[in-house]
């Protein structure tokens, strides 16, 4: 798994914000200031629905400037467009379908309940010159990540200007 310190792999994939279908590059995210790359599971579960949802719901991605959260699971494009309009997600959701991106971040199961190449369910802080500043994998795949650590890590950072207070 990547580790705080290291160089955010490089990633240049297709996604959709529930729109259009386009690529999505790593440096999109961080050139302006920090990024959120969350992986996940699945489209529609249960958990991975609660989880986007609750990243939705904080004030981080609403009161932070310069910080870009994007989401990537290896569900096609099109799941993803469905499950962001359904969701109201405000993230773009990044197909990883043959999980080369989750191998390179250390984030990828062989399989699990029965689905090959599935993204764990996993969170990296990345700052502007691409260094790790946050990372984290679940132990299960059911368990969501703590938000006020990354809100926490995301407030630290220099390179993007948050409010004070809780999100």
């Amino acid at each position: 798994m990547i580790q705080v310190g290291d160089t955010a792999p490089a990633f240049d994939l297709p996604g959709t914000d529930g729109d259009e279908v386009e690529r999505y590059r790593l440096s999109d995210f961080t050139e302006s200031g920090a990024a959120v790359v969350l992986f996940y599971p699945f489209d529609f579960s249960p958990v991975c629905t609660e989880e986007l949802c609750n990243f939705r719901d904080s004030e981080m991605l609403t009161f932070t400037a310069d910080l870009d959260v994007v989401a990537i699971s290896a569900d096609s494009v099109y799941a993803h467009r469905k499950f962001v309009r359904e969701n109201d997600l405000p993230i773009p959701l990044l197909s990883d379908h043959d999980g080369r991106v989750s191998e390179a971040y250390g984030v990828l199961y062989d399989e699990l309940e029965g689905h090959p190449t599935v993204s764990k369910r996993a969170v990296f802080v990345v700052d502007s010159e691409e260094a790790v500043r946050y990372a984290w994998v679940a132990d299960e795949w059911t368990t969501d990540p703590d938000i006020t650590a990354v809100y926490e890590c995301v407030r630290d950072l220099e390179c993007i200007e948050i409010p004070s207070g809780p999100f």
